[in-house]
């Protein structure tokens, strides 16, 4: 009998069920959009309903398009958009409103509050964030405070609240469950990652009732059981649930304390596991559970870079260097080097570790024997230039070093691009054929929750198409380059 996992990855976009055999490997999938809501200058909506129903349809449809055994058994997990949040009526199920999405920027009023009274060491030191209406707390007391009989429900006991994961939780299970896992609970500004339980001066000082949030549990645990509306009679288990971010750090098996993941994309997202220690986090990044599993809680360093293939599509439509992203690995291999040349792509300030918001752009190191190769190879250098400065400082703070950059995203197809960041960073680059991989890492808590794999050794084995890039620069040559890049930012960094 052949067993398969449900995975449903609610993304910021759309919903996607993918099914997996339990070898983790990818047999089918399905992505169905949902609206998105723009009531006024920098609000975010989703119709949480709307999500669940294309939850429902999606796991149809894809069971409905893949031949699978007639006595096949099935399990369900989940990995979703973050911080996203919804109310809703205890008794009846029905949001209060629509769902408070992460980019919306409604409760930041209530942040600024918070800070001017003197109040974000505190949310630091226990919820490792930032107090930012990027988090949910500030979403949820913004509903309270201006939906009519909000507050009083709220405090009568009437009301829940969860993560978009708590919410499909609670609709699949008919209201019989209200949980959530560590990962998502940690992205909220109300749990305490130290006592990996809600904590009660946060709660107070959002006005947010303890009795509305979610019991958090870790990622590899039973979730309840669901007929998911009637497709499976006698019910299957919902079992493994993490945000997306935290579950591509599964997914890529960055199981280790010293292994980061990072997304190349627009911007690059990067993420290191720290070990089973709450370090604090440099300035401006952010401290949550990575993962928990196995009865161990690994905790994670996550940043974010505003440009780096955005570089890339600048050189592309603005200034029209060349024609497409994809010629920038044959310009920069057609020389030696940049001949001094460095892009510091400020366009949107100077994050991490500088974080200087009025920063402009520069190019600088140029002569009249600099061409349009050198402009575009110091433009890819930056790149991995500003992933090391983070992974530096992230590293340096927690005291551990990098062992191995698991990367993902268009960009890593690019082999002088992938080469000069393990040559800048020391250290090994596994870029891997991997696919879903924040839905992938959903699988492996879902099997590690029932029993099909005993360790996280055992599933780091499944990890398949390793393509190992090694450092071969040596450190004398590296510490010249990237003092460069340090003066190049300077130009740039004038307070």
């Amino acid at each position: 009998m052949s067993r398969y996992i449900l995975a449903v990855d609610q993304s910021t976009s759309a919903t996607k069920a993918i099914l997996f055999d339990e070898a983790c490997r990818l047999i089918n999938r399905v992505n169905i959009e949902h609206k998105q809501y723009y009531p006024q200058a920098g609000w975010v909506e989703h119709d949480a309903e709307e999500i669940y129903a294309n939850m429902i349809e999606a796991i149809g449809r894809l069971l409905r398009e893949t031949e699978v055994e007639a006595d096949a058994e099935f399990s369900l997990a989940i990995t979703n958009q973050r911080e996203t949040v919804v109310v809703w009526e205890a008794a009846t199920g029905k949001p209060i409103g629509k769902a408070v999405v992460w980019q919306c920027q409604r409760g930041a009023e209530i942040c600024r509050a918070l800070k001017a009274a003197g109040h974000e060491k505190t949310f630091l030191a226990k919820s490792g964030l930032l107090i930012d209406p990027y988090f949910s707390a500030s979403g949820v007391k913004w509903l309270l405070d201006h939906t009519p009989g909000a507050r009083e429900a709220a405090e009568a006991g009437a009301l829940r609240m969860g993560t978009i994961d708590a919410w499909l939780i609670w609709k699949l299970t008919e209201g019989r469950v209200h949980a959530t896992d560590y990962t998502n609970a940690s992205r909220t500004l109300l749990f305490n990652i130290h006592t990996l339980d809600w904590d009660d001066e946060l709660l107070e000082l959002f006005t947010i009732p303890r009795s509305m949030l979610p019991e958090a549990k870790p990622c590899d645990a039973i979730f309840g059981r669901t007929t998911i509306e009637g497709l499976f009679p006698e019910g299957i288990e919902i079992a493994g649930v993490l945000g997306d971010s935290h579950g591509a750090l599964a997914g890529q098996m960055c199981f280790e304390a010293g292994m980061g993941k990072a997304t190349y994309g627009t911007g690059s997202s990067v993420m290191v596991n720290i070990g089973e220690e709450a370090v604090a986090a440099p300035e401006g990044l952010v401290t949550s559970v990575g993962f928990a599993a196995q009865g161990k809680v690994f905790y994670a360093f996550e940043g974010n870079i505003h440009c780096t293939g955005a570089t890339l599509r600048w050189l592309t439509d603005q200034l029209q260097l060349i024609a497409s992203p994809a010629e920038t690995e044959s310009l920069a291999t057609s020389i030696e080097s940049t001949n001094g040349v460095y892009l510091v792509p400020a366009f949107a300030g100077l994050g991490a570790p500088w974080w200087n918001s009025e920063a402009k752009a520069v190019i600088c190191g140029m002569t009249l024997g600099t061409t349009k190769a050198h402009v575009v190879r110091a433009a890819l250098e930056a790149i991995p230039y500003q992933i090391k400065d983070l992974i530096d400082l992230m590293t340096g703070q927690a005291g551990v070093k990098l062992k191995e950059l698991r990367v993902d995203g268009g960009p890593t197809r690019n082999k002088f691009l992938m080469q000069f960041q393990a040559d800048m960073l020391g250290a090994t680059i596994n870029r891997a054929d991997l696919e879903e991989a924040s839905a992938l890492g959903a699988v492996v808590m879902n099997g590690l929750a029932r029993g099909v794999w005993s360790s996280l050794e055992e599933v780091a084995r499944l990890r398949t198409s390793d393509n190992r890039i090694l450092p071969t620069m040596e450190e004398a040559k590296r510490a010249e380059l990237y003092g460069g890049w340090i003066e190049a930012v300077k130009l740039v960094n004038r307070k």
